[in-house]
């Protein structure tokens, strides 16, 4: 999963805070003690500063964990990370809504918010 994949581009009203918000309902990765596939729905939302994440990239970021062994609390904080890195947003919000395995749902958010000295360091 490699954060060079992810593209941005200028937010077209910087000036401005709006939410974006990217569904991805076909998320794949592998569980690291079984092997078997991990299924989710990857929620994003964000407010951009002055970046926004490009979609065919983010989709090819998505698609690098399909054969990747890694926790569902690792897989959210990992792509928040990386969103965060490559986005700079003023807000983000990643949560994963992984399928039932074993009888049990999991629910993963992780959250983001730059601070007054962040935003004006960017």
């Amino acid at each position: 999963m490699d954060r060079s994949i992810l593209e941005v581009f200028d937010n077209p009203y910087p000036d401005r805070d709006y939410l974006v918000k990217h569904v991805c309902p076909e998320f794949t990765s592998v569980c690291p003690k079984t092997g078997n596939p991990d299924f989710a729905t990857i929620t994003i939302e964000y407010v951009p500063d002055r970046k926004c994440v490009e979609l065919k990239s983010l989709k090819y970021y998505f698609f690098a964990y399909r054969n990747q062994g890694i926790f569902y609390e690792a897989v959210v904080n990992k792509i928040l990370d990386d969103l965060v890195a490559v986005c700079q947003p003023r807000r983000m919000m990643v949560t994963g809504e992984f399928n039932v395995r074993g009888g049990i749902y999991s629910v993963v958010t992780a959250s983001y918010v730059a601070d007054e000295q962040n935003l004006a360091q960017l």
